[in-house]
């Protein structure tokens, strides 16, 4: 039996989800959410086939969730749940993705979970960048012992490629992500500049570049009390891209 997530910050719009999914049978309700970072959590230990997501919610909305649940292997399929009309209708119905509007009604439920469950990867991408704007998000997230934390992109001082996997540069610390570099310099290209083959730097952290005594470039950033090399490649660039951060 296929399951479900439903993930809305109101017991009684997911009492009536449920409900419905009582009333047409067939579909298994896993779990329910009541927030963003609960919902990720969620999908990542019970593996959702579908998740019904409400749009508006605090401190992440569903529209962010769908991004993240996009670097999952093998993400679920979403239907949005929403009481507002002005979140690009005609991109959801293009792609065939489920949008419904509250009060949900079961025929319309029943006629989306038909459709999610034949979703694919590629679609959910497709319809997320057709309804996200710049599709960009505003928090990172990363995997801890005890779920997961969710860091606002705004305190992140940059990117540094390790291995398999990418640090998150912190004014308190790193945290392990598995983001890649590359994916994160395209999503993130207008506020992070790449100073290296292995790292991006936040422009809005980043202070000053000078030349060292060696002769090498480095770039000096905010909370942090030693330099980075940037590469001879880049400088440039680098140089160019610091010189627009200023007012």
């Amino acid at each position: 039996m296929p399951s479900v997530l439903i993930v809305d910050d109101e017991m009684p719009a997911r009492a009536r989800l449920r409900r419905l999914l009582d009333d047409i049978g067939g579909w298994q309700v896993v779990a329910e959410a009541m927030h963003g970072r609960q919902a990720l959590e969620l999908c990542r230990s019970l593996d959702p086939d579908v998740v019904l997501l409400d749009i508006r919610m605090p401190e992440m909305d569903g529209l962010e969730v769908a991004r993240h649940l996009l670097g999952f292997p093998e993400p679920p399929a979403v239907i949005f749940t929403t009481a507002y009309e002005d979140y690009a209708i005609q991109a959801f119905e293009a792609q065939a993705i489920g949008y419904l509007l509250k009060p949900v009604r079961r025929e319309r439920l029943e006629r989306a979970l038909q459709q999610a469950a034949r979703l694919s990867h590629g679609h959910l991408a497709a319809v997320a960048a057709a309804v996200g704007g710049e599709g960009r998000r505003r928090h990172i997230c990363v995997r801890k012992a005890r779920g997961l934390r969710l860091v606002p992109v705004e305190e992140i001082l940059g990117f540094r490629a390790d291995q398999k996997y990418v640090m998150l540069m912190l004014a308190d610390g790193e945290e392990l992500s598995e983001e890649t570099l590359k994916g994160l310099e395209e999503e993130f290209a207008d506020e992070f500049i790449r100073i290296h083959r292995n790292t991006l730097l936040a422009r809005r952290y980043l202070q000053r570049i000078e030349v060292g005594d060696d002769g090498r470039t480095l770039a000096w950033l905010a909370h942090r009390d030693e330099p980075l090399p940037v590469s001879r490649r880049l400088a440039a660039e680098v140089k160019r891209r610091l010189m627009e951060a200023v007012p």
